[in-house]
């Protein structure tokens, strides 16, 4: 049972399988039970990562037939986003939250928005009703990100998100991003803070990740002719790395293309100085258009 669920049980399920309450103290007493959360327990060994530990928040709200996994946990099940430090679980009745897990209340939960997770067996909401409560509770470029993340994935069901829930409007309006242009698709976190700080200038937003003749552009203004590089010294900071990217450049130039380099330092520690750039470098058109 707890192999199934990722190295914990329920005191539900121990009961259920026999135990009293005499052989589960003892088992916690010599350690082959760690208690996690009120009725819920690590079994063999306390360190619960990942997936066991959304296990252990679903079991904690009653298991699978009273809780489900929503919200930044669903989005993690399905591969959107990294797992997150706290559990989201929504429950049909008012619940307190408690350490590690954050409970979300909903009337509105239909067995059409709950599923099970084809890999580890996790109940949680369906990727469409994901997205919806998370348009509740995102902003606007982080929404988005999301959603062509889902696309890439190829789990978007657009029929699937009805009209008239709520957030459903956020939602379609993330999702109009995805018409006129494939999703745009970051290869590492440094590209994906590049985009948030392009967001959140209210910048014109590039082109992800586009091939412009034996180049990849990590991010393309193509009416402007712009290209920005985004260097992170564990991939950038070798001789071959450094040829290649002057190489790249060069191609670039010959392209018509010119090409501006941020490192994980400009963007890290001194956004203001790369918006200011930004501002000036997309304000006005290219020289050589010019």
């Amino acid at each position: 049972m707890a192999a199934r669920q990722h190295g914990v049980v329920s005191l539900r399920q121990l009961r259920e399988a026999g135990l009293g309450e005499g052989a589960i103290r003892r088992r916690i007493a010599s350690g082959r039970l760690h208690p996690m959360h009120r009725g819920v327990y690590a079994v063999g060994h306390a360190r619960v990562v990942g997936v066991g530990r959304m296990w252990a928040a679903v079991l904690a709200y009653g298991g699978s037939r009273v809780a489900v996994l929503s919200h930044l946990s669903a989005a993690a099940v399905w591969d959107l986003v990294p797992w997150p430090s706290t559990a989201d679980v929504t429950v049909a009745e008012r619940r307190r939250s408690i350490g590690g897990v954050r409970v979300h209340r909903s009337r509105s939960l239909s067995r059409d928005d709950r599923t099970l997770d084809p890999e580890h067996g996790l109940p949680v909401t369906t990727v469409a009703r994901t997205l919806i409560d998370l348009a509740d509770v995102l902003s606007p470029h982080r929404l988005e990100r999301i959603c062509h993340r889902a696309e890439h994935l190829r789990l978007l069901d657009v029929s699937s998100i009805p009209p008239g829930r709520r957030g459903a409007r956020r939602l379609r309006a993330a999702l109009a991003t995805l018409t006129h242009a494939p999703p745009q698709i970051t290869r590492s976190d440094l590209e994906e803070r590049f985009l948030a700080l392009v967001a959140s200038a209210g910048l014109p937003r590039p082109r992800v990740n586009e091939d412009r003749g034996p180049s990849c552009a990590d991010f393309l203004w193509p009416e402007l002719n712009l290209v920005v590089e985004t260097d992170g010294a564990r991939t950038h900071n070798t001789d071959t790395a450094f040829h290649a990217d002057r190489r790249r450049d060069v191609d670039l130039k010959v392209a018509g293309l010119e090409t501006v380099r941020f490192t994980w330092d400009h963007i890290q520690n001194d956004p203001r100085w790369v918006e200011r750039a930004l501002r000036t470098l997309t304000a006005s058109p290219s020289p050589r258009r010019a």
